[in-house]
């Protein structure tokens, strides 16, 4: 399973699209095998959805994500989990363990840097 985790410096990034990267996590038997930084590629309505399903991603961490994301992501079968925050390591091991739960943060607008936590 390939695991996307929407990141600045390593940590779970306030908002999906705004991020600097993405770290891609790759798990057997709930387990990480492996790890890849992939620069984000720029935010445009749309493009990064399906940027990511291209990756072969089947879950998206982030602190937060658009409604129009989200719909995407829901579209491709890859589930999103926001609301989050901390290592996005951490994070991935914590969601391969069972114990990541999505807040549902879905972010309302462009100027809402508040709205996403």
């Amino acid at each position: 399973m390939i695991i996307a985790v929407a990141s600045d410096n390593k940590n779970v990034s306030d908002h999906f699209g705004r991020c600097t990267s993405y770290e891609i996590f790759k798990s057997e038997e709930n387990t990480i095998t492996s790890e890849e930084t992939v620069a984000n590629p720029g935010h445009k309505p749309g493009f990064l959805p399906n940027f990511l399903n291209d990756l072969g991603a089947k879950v998206i961490i982030s602190g937060g994500m658009g409604g129009a994301a989200v719909a995407i992501f829901n579209e491709h079968d890859i589930e999103v989990v926001i609301g989050q925050k901390g290592s996005s390591k951490t994070a991935a091991e914590m969601y391969l363990a069972g114990e990541l739960e999505s807040t549902g943060s879905v972010c309302h607008g462009h100027e809402h840097s508040e709205e996403c936590h």
